[in-house]
């Protein structure tokens, strides 16, 4: 169930797709993102890169109680620091998507899914 809301004009509804896709697009521009991965991790360890129209499968959407939670799974470039791009990461989707969509987003999990060399 995504975004309801009724205004003096009609029922609004985002979908958790929609939402879904919009932190996979906020989470590539981050420095230090190769992408977004697949939430399973393909056999021998290796995750899935995924691509543009596919950035949802790499992102869960939870609604609680407080607001909505997100799960992304990222894989990350060779070389830099791991806590220093998850905290952006979490920072960059939470402004974005509290500012875009009007609405609480409580959590925000980054699980790194792979560590790419580039180059």
């Amino acid at each position: 169930m995504g975004i309801e809301r009724v205004t003096n004009l009609g029922k609004l509804t985002i979908s958790e797709e929609a939402i879904a896709t919009l932190a996979g697009g906020v989470v590539s521009e981050c420095y230090g993102v190769v992408g977004m991965a697949s939430q399973k991790v393909v056999k021998d360890g290796i995750a899935e890169l995924l691509k543009k129209d596919n950035y949802a499968k790499g992102v869960v959407v939870r609604k609680t109680d407080d607001g909505y939670e997100l799960d992304l799974y990222i894989i990350i470039s060779f070389g830099v620091k791991i806590s220093e791009v998850i905290l952006e990461v979490q920072k960059k989707v939470k402004y974005m998507l509290e500012r875009t969509l009007e609405q609480d987003f409580v959590q925000i999990n980054v699980y790194v899914q792979g560590i790419k060399v580039i180059g």
